[in-house]
C-alpha cells in the first residue's frame, strides 16, 4: 500500500541528504511493514506542495502508546527521545 503525508521542507531535506532515516507520527492512521511511505514536502509559509516527493519502504513500526518502562510522572518531566541509528 502507499500512503502519502505531508513533510515540512527542513524534515524533508534531511530524508533527502540520507540524514534524517524515521519518521514520528501521531498514530491515528494504519500502515505495515513493506508499505511505501510517499512523502510529498509541504511549504508551511506558502500552504502549498513544492512538487518534491520522496517514497521510502517503511522497514519497521515501533509505538507507544502501551509501554509500560516510564512512570507518568517520568514521562511528563522528559517527554521521548526519538534516536536514529545504522
Amino acid at each position: 500500500m502507499k500512503i502519502e503525508k505531508k513533510l515540512w521542507v527542513k524534515p524533508f531535506q534531511k530524508v533527502l541528504d540520507g540524514k534524517k532515516t524515521y519518521e514520528l507520527r501521531l498514530a491515528d492512521w494504519e500502515c505495515n511493514e513493506g508499505d511505501i511511505l510517499v512523502l510529498k514536502e509541504w511549504n508551511p509559509d506558502t500552504k502549498k506542495y513544492t512538487g518534491r516527493v520522496i517514497e521510502k519502504e517503511i522497514t519497521y513500526i515501533g509505538k507507544t502508546k502501551g509501554l509500560k518502562y516510564w512512570s507518568k510522572e517520568e514521562i511528563e518531566k522528559f517527554g521521548f527521545q526519538i534516536i536514529s541509528f545504522r
